[in-house]
């Protein structure tokens, strides 16, 4: 049996497997070079995301090319919605909170132009004399 697509993400080189294969099809030596993993590490990274089925690989010449398979990446969207419903409507009330605390301080600021921090006075610190005095 193979791992299910949870667990199969749930390790982050593999999430940044998936997220280079999001972009294009790319073979083992590509990803070798751009996650800077062992070779043997990647392969078996993909070993693992091709038995939950999140990849696919092609022969092309004498390497493999892989490319993302989004169909079993539905089950963590359709386990996301209800998360999703939540955040938004947190999001949603905070917006509403922002707005109202954005109107009622706009009331009470009084109108004219913004006040400026009066400036302080430059210190100024007395510098010895570089010039030469010649003596009589």
């Amino acid at each position: 049996m193979g791992l299910s697509t949870f667990d199969a993400v749930a390790e982050p080189n593999r999430r940044r497997i998936l997220d280079l294969l999001c972009a294009e099809e790319r073979s083992v030596s590509d990803l070798v070079e751009q996650l800077e993993l062992s070779q043997p590490s990647v392969s078996k990274h993909l070993k693992v995301l091709r038995e939950a089925r999140l990849v696919a690989a092609r022969v092309s010449a004498q390497r493999r090319v892989y490319r993302l398979n989004p169909a079993p990446l539905l089950e963590l969207e359709t386990w996301l919605e209800p998360y999703r419903k939540y955040w938004a409507g947190r999001l949603d009330a905070l917006g509403q909170h922002l707005d109202e605390h954005a109107r009622t301080s706009s009331r009470a600021r009084k109108p004219g132009p913004p006040s400026l921090p009066r400036a302080r006075p430059r210190r100024t610190r007395a510098r010895p004399s570089t010039s030469r005095r010649s003596t009589p």
